[in-house]
């Protein structure tokens, strides 16, 4: 479990444009472990532990070693038990980049300057997400995989059918969804995952709409602890949230939907014929989700994503992100060559070749991408005036576990806002 915050994680403006664009350079094949397994933990299902697989099934064939997947719901308190008991896995796939500085400064971590090629890993990796991956001037992770939380997935064949054209604003798409309501359509697919993180995806929303309505200054002090949750302007953009989704006839299922939907399941409706819902709102990962069950579908022609419309267009542009930080807990060959392996472009660009992978590596230019959408979602990254990671991606753990709880609190009883938010402010105080 994380501690409480004893350091403010500082935001970080992202110039990733070079990150992305840069050309390919040569990646040498990881040294040969002499056998062994690698025990890895993390969060991954679905599509994306499916990919996983497929992306770690090379080095076991190059390498002769073997990956041990072990999956979990709370990696946080997996991962803390399993170093208390002395039996950690060698790599763990951490979700946040709070938890990272809570094990590094456990001395939970090995440093990972002693265990790659720091040249190599210079080369390929932008200061900026080194430093983010780094604590106490030493690296402890790598961001092996980012995902673009500033999307919103539509059906450009529905759209064009209807005449519906994307919105570039929050008015634009609140117009647009109700002329969907006028014209008897469902406009948003809205989910709170069942799962001991139930409500993370609802969280995803208000930190968007705070970062796309208080701005980012506003945004970092909320997320430091620093500015409580009762603020105006955090109040407004929760209001802002439940009004869209208490509006009748706005989402699909109304609350029960909400309740009782995952995350690749959302993305469902807008592709059924016809579409029950319009619009999705969810991280590029969804991509993988559209992908697998429809892979009939052309991305870009089918199936496609927007950004999300600022609220306050001075903050148009900014971008929220999330992202998958390797570290390794446990110094082994293996462990070692199957790290060096994860850093590289080689693993990298045959993740984006399945789908839902946006890499940071300088060694991956935009034409690896292989269709539209992850091109254009690697683009909207790359033009980014501003990058921050999601709110509750960054918060202590006991903030994070009681946003998830308050958020499918609030979409059953709006009336307990102004309760949810103090007895946030309480847990913030005390955690």
């Amino acid at each position: 479990m994380v501690r409480p915050r004893r350091r403010v994680l500082a935001p970080v403006v992202l110039v990733l444009t070079a990150a992305l664009a840069a050309g390919c350079t040569p990646t040498s094949t990881p040294a040969r472990p002499g056998g062994g397994t690698v025990h890895v933990l993390g969060l991954w299902s679905g599509p994306e532990l499916d990919s996983f697989m497929k992306v770690k099934s090379a080095w076991e064939d190059q390498t002769g070693a073997a990956v041990r997947w072990q999956g979990t719901d709370n990696l946080a308190d997996t991962l803390t038990e399993a170093v208390r008991a002395g039996n950690p896995p060698d790599i763990a796939v951490l979700p946040n980049p709070g938890l990272l500085h809570q094990l590094a400064e456990d001395g939970s971590l090995v440093p990972l300057d002693s265990v790659l090629d720091m040249s190599r890993i210079s080369a390929d990796y932008a200061r900026p997400w080194l430093d983010l991956g780094s604590d106490g001037g030493k690296l402890y992770g790598l961001f092996d995989k980012v995902t673009d939380k500033s999307t919103v997935w539509y059906n450009p064949k529905a759209f064009g059918a209807a005449h519906y054209q994307v919105p570039t604003t929050w008015n634009g798409l609140m117009a647009l969804a109700d002329r969907m309501v006028a014209d008897g359509r469902t406009p948003f697919s809205v989910v709170a995952p069942a799962s001991p993180a139930a409500g993370w995806a609802l969280t995803d929303w208000v930190s968007q709409i705070v970062l796309t309505s208080c701005g980012t200054d506003l945004y970092d002090a909320w997320v430091a602890g620093r500015v409580p949750w009762t603020d105006p302007c955090i109040r407004r953009s929760f209001d802002t949230f439940d009004r869209m989704v208490q509006r009748p006839r706005y989402v699909l299922g109304g609350t029960q939907g909400i309740l009782s939907t995952s995350d690749a399941a959302g993305s469902y409706p807008l592709y059924s014929e016809p579409p029950t819902a319009y619009m999705y709102y969810m991280a590029s990962f969804a991509q993988a989700f559209i992908a697998a069950r429809y892979p009939e579908l052309a991305p870009g022609r089918d199936y496609g994503a927007f950004a999300f419309p600022a609220i306050d267009p001075d903050h148009a542009g900014t971008v929220m992100i999330g992202a998958d930080l390797i570290v390794m807990v446990k110094d082994t060959p293996a462990a070692r060559s199957f790290m060096t392996y994860l850093a590289g472009a080689q693993a990298q660009k045959a993740w984006i070749a399945l789908g839902g992978f946006t890499s940071v590596n300088r060694s991956v230019p935009l034409d690896a991408y292989p269709d539209a959408v992850g091109r254009s979602i690697a683009k909207h990254l790359a033009d980014a005036p501003a990058v921050r990671f999601s709110a509750g991606d960054t918060m202590p753990a006991p903030v994070q576990r009681a946003w998830w709880n308050a958020m499918t609190q609030l979409v059953q009883d709006p009336t307990q806002l102004d309760t949810i938010l103090r007895s946030l402010d309480d847990t913030a105080r005390s955690g």
